[in-house]
């Protein structure tokens, strides 16, 4: 992801259902819409849909087609990178490495 936006990085992950779809994702894998849409009782085909491209346009999930069904992934990497990303902005690198010493001498 070369250009890394915070705040719609958040506004995707603000979001339950985005939360839960990514989840799935990395716990089973490439899925298609229908398996899901499946997996939630109170959300309809195009509510789901509009999620996955939420989650496309923010680049943490991916997209292939397989005949007639488009199966989703989660962009782990992307994931990771905005994660670290958001970390580094918010965490003073002198923190970090406080806490790493600390951590090392109680080892």
């Amino acid at each position: 992801m070369s250009a890394f936006d915070c705040v719609s990085f958040c506004r995707a992950l603000g979001d339950e259902t985005r939360q839960a779809i990514l989840q799935m994702l990395q716990k089973k894998g490439e899925m298609g819409v229908n398996a899901i849409v499946a997996a939630f009782e109170r959300s309809s085909q195009p509510t789901i849909s509009h999620h996955l491209k939420i989650l496309k346009h923010e680049g943490l999930v991916t997209s292939r087609r397989d005949g007639k069904e488009i199966l989703y992934a989660l962009n782990g990497g992307n994931v990771e990178e905005c994660c670290g990303m958001l970390w580094a902005k918010f965490v003073p690198a002198k923190s970090v490495t406080t806490r790493t010493r600390t951590s090392k001498a109680r080892a």
